[in-house]
């Protein structure tokens, strides 16, 4: 008896369309990859959810590491910990990588979401990280700091991830950037063919801040249009990478319903889905078919358009100076999540090398 590949399998067989894990987690990585997955991603809060669902791996390693050496700060276990799972998924996943010639098979870590200001101290970070591992790709904020940043580290030879990216013109500065860098190292003469540069739409993170910011401001739509809100802006940066020619690959990212899966099936781009959503995708009757081409619903975009700010400012190519990403409401919102997360991980850490009197062991 021949078994039936699930839903995420078709997606990844049948169609240009790629998918990956939504986390670093063992068995969560596992399972994605029997099931068609090319690569992974971790952020603080991923990375955070991990420690917490591997407690007791990652635990009793946070000891070791103290008992090795006592004078290593939290925020210095915190980080051998961030490493070391990633070094773990990026091993998982090396048999892709080396397949696809470093097209595919690589895991996302962020840079410490601290040292957001600082291109300098970002590029610093990243040159580190690109020692750990040969598939390593290292996510960088899509503000106008972290486009800098990621620019320098592209030239030199580095795979890059741009995140908090929920807008068209955060994309297109994106990829313009890395258009710039990919060229100096072929006017150097350099190889660009293994690099695999990407940006990341956070297409639910986009649906959430629409409908907070019409929460805020009293406005009052289809309550179906902004979950279209993220596709409509996926879909239109994906068009312009097309036309232009831009060598970084759009990935989908925080997904919220299955239309972030189905919607975008059929697209020469990547998704990167949470364990928990690829479970329910896989136990569910969408039909997978090509539905790249097909456009938003023309009453939600209209709405949108109409009476939505927010959405205008992400789905127009020049709804956003680079000056303005930073601000833009999604994204100071999750700047502002991962440096939460960022903390409440070392946290974690300092219960385990100071812990509680007060709690029974």
């Amino acid at each position: 008896m021949v078994d039936t590949p699930m839903p995420l399998q078709r997606t990844a067989n049948e169609f240009p369309t790629q998918y990956w894990n939504d986390s670093c987690n063992e068995s969560e990585l596992r399972y994605a990859i029997e099931n068609g997955a090319v690569g992974a991603t971790s952020n603080p809060t991923i990375v955070g959810t991990v420690m917490q669902q591997e407690y007791d791996i990652w635990a009793p390693r946070v000891r070791e590491i103290i008992a090795a050496d006592s004078t290593l700060t939290d925020q210095e276990v915190t980080w051998q910990i961030i490493e070391e799972m990633a070094v773990r998924g990026w091993k998982m996943l090396e048999p892709i990588w080396r397949a696809s010639g470093g097209q595919a098979g690589r895991l996302s870590i962020q840079t410490n979401p601290t040292l957001a200001p600082s291109a300098q101290k970002m590029t610093e970070q990243a040159r580190h990280f690109e020692t750990l591992a040969p598939n390593v790709q290292i996510k960088f904020p899509a503000t106008r700091v972290g486009i800098e940043a990621m620019e320098a580290v592209t030239e030199e030879g580095i795979s890059i991830n741009a995140t908090v990216s929920f807008t068209v013109s955060q994309a297109l500065a994106v990829g313009e950037a890395m258009e710039r860098a990919l060229a100096k190292r072929e006017a150097a003469g350099q190889d660009t063919s293994w690099m695999s540069p990407i940006c990341t739409i956070m297409i639910g993170r986009t649906d959430d801040w629409v409908k907070a910011a019409n929460k805020r401001d009293g406005i009052t739509v289809h309550p179906a249009a902004p979950d279209w809100a993220g596709i409509a802006v996926f879909k239109r940066a994906a068009a312009i990478f097309a036309e232009r020619g831009y060598r970084t690959r759009l990935l989908a990212a925080a997904y919220r319903h299955h239309l972030h899966w189905s919607e975008l099936i059929g697209g020469d781009i990547s998704m990167t889905i949470p364990y928990g959503w690829q479970r329910l995708f896989n136990s569910s009757d969408v039909e997978v078919t090509d539905r790249w081409a097909a456009p938003v619903p023309q009453a939600h975009l209209d709405e949108l358009m109409a009476q939505c700010p927010g959405f205008v400012k992400a789905y127009e190519p020049d709804g956003l100076a680079i000056e303005e990403f930073e601000t833009y409401g999604a994204t100071a919102r999750t700047l502002r999540a991962f440096v939460a997360s960022y903390w409440d991980l070392v946290g974690t850490i300092d219960d385990l090398m100071v812990p509680d009197p007060d709690v029974a062991a």
